[in-house]
């Protein structure tokens, strides 16, 4: 691209995937000659994380600047919001990209009031399942999605990460008032390695947040029905951090798996791919997760839950695919080890992955939106 631009993502977490898509895109963009810089909470996030927003932050020409900033939007966010907005207005952006829930009404909410200075950023969204993961049902999903309804009129552009995203961004919320465009995750080159299990590699393997969100319950309780089902005393191990860790340990002491899973903290994915022979990703609810292209790209057979874009990956029919339910995936879990290579042998193949989910394909798309929006935004 010629036009060089000021670039602003605003998220509240440094973790997980969304983390993991802002670093990718920031260092495309600054790589075609973009002024890119972060705003994100400063009160999540453990020392993996801090290692990671230091690798970041040392290429990026704006910088990372952290701030408290609550999970949910409401009166005790005032001042968390007041003092985002000062800290994203002095950074001038040409583009203010918010991803998430929080970051989305940040970023249309802080580019609509910079207007009143003369500031015109582009306003971009990428909802990552955010917000979207809410019953319409309930209460609180009831809040949200009027919420998303007020602040579809400040925004320039939404990215989805899967057309499961934004099927369900039309049925909760609305036909969307701003263009949108379907961007893919995409891995880097060097991702496409396989990554082979280690001599002493646990039967399965689960790497995530440690939140029902994800799943890991479900993986806990599965593995019991698999060890009865198969009469196996199978083992394996979980990766991750948060705030459910210890509830996740018990319950697994409680079902007499105790010696059987072990718990490790968050790692890089490519350190943590050899510790199990097969990964399981057991979420209840997704939009695209990076760790089932990651594991893939890896080529690390998969066991996961049809929810979400995870389909889209797979395809509707792979066996690769079940219900978020314990008794489905201890199911699998065990026919999968009836016949480990035959399994892995029907994942998807290297060469589809890479045209499909390569990161350069994904910079590309979101540079064109970027362009596209600023030039409404400018009007």
């Amino acid at each position: 691209m010629t036009d060089k631009l000021r670039i602003v993502h605003c998220f509240r977490s440094p973790v997980g995937g969304i983390f993991r898509h802002v670093r990718d895109l920031c260092a495309a963009q600054v790589a075609a000659g973009h002024a890119v810089g972060i705003v994100c909470d400063s009160t999540t996030g453990g020392e993996f994380e801090a290692r990671l927003i230091a690798e970041v932050e040392s290429m990026l020409p704006l910088g990372v600047k952290r701030t408290p900033m609550q999970r949910h939007v409401g009166i005790g966010d005032l001042a968390a919001a007041w003092r985002t907005f000062k800290i994203i207005r002095d950074m001038r952006p040409d583009v203010l990209h918010g991803h998430g829930a929080k970051g989305g009404v940040y970023a249309r909410l802080f580019g609509t009031a910079m207007r009143l200075s003369g500031q015109r950023p582009a306003r971009v969204y990428s909802p990552h399942g955010g917000s979207l993961h809410y019953d319409a049902r309930a209460l609180i999903g009831r809040v949200f999605f009027t919420l998303e309804r007020i602040m579809d009129a400040f925004c320039d552009h939404l990215l989805f990460v899967s057309e499961y995203e934004r099927r369900t961004f039309e049925r909760k919320v609305g036909r969307p008032r701003a263009p949108s465009t379907l961007v893919y995750n995409g891995l880097n080159e060097p991702e496409f390695t396989a990554v082979p299990a280690r001599r002493d590699a646990a039967d399965f393997l689960y790497i995530g947040m440690m939140r029902d969100l994800k799943g890991p319950d479900l993986f806990i309780e599965a593995l019991a029905r698999a060890t009865k089902r198969t009469g196996r005393t199978l083992s394996a191990v979980m990766v991750g951090d948060g705030d459910g860790r210890d509830a996740y340990v018990a319950q697994a002491q409680t079902l007499g798996l105790g010696s059987q899973i072990a718990f490790l903290p968050a790692m890089p994915a490519r350190q943590a791919f050899g510790l199990g022979r097969v990964m399981v990703v057991p979420s209840r609810a997704e939009a695209m997760p990076y760790i089932v292209l990651e594991a893939l790209a890896a080529g690390r057979p998969l066991i996961a839950s049809a929810v979400g874009g995870i389909p889209e990956v797979f395809g509707d029919n792979s066996p690769a695919l079940v219900p978020p339910d314990s008794e489905a995936l201890a199911e699998k879990m065990a026919y999968v080890l009836q016949d480990e290579q035959a399994y892995a042998a029907r994942m998807p193949g290297r060469a589809e992955l890479l045209r499909r989910f390569g990161s350069d394909v994904m910079a590309r798309k979101i540079e064109t939106a970027y362009l596209e929006s600023l030039g409404r935004a400018r009007r």
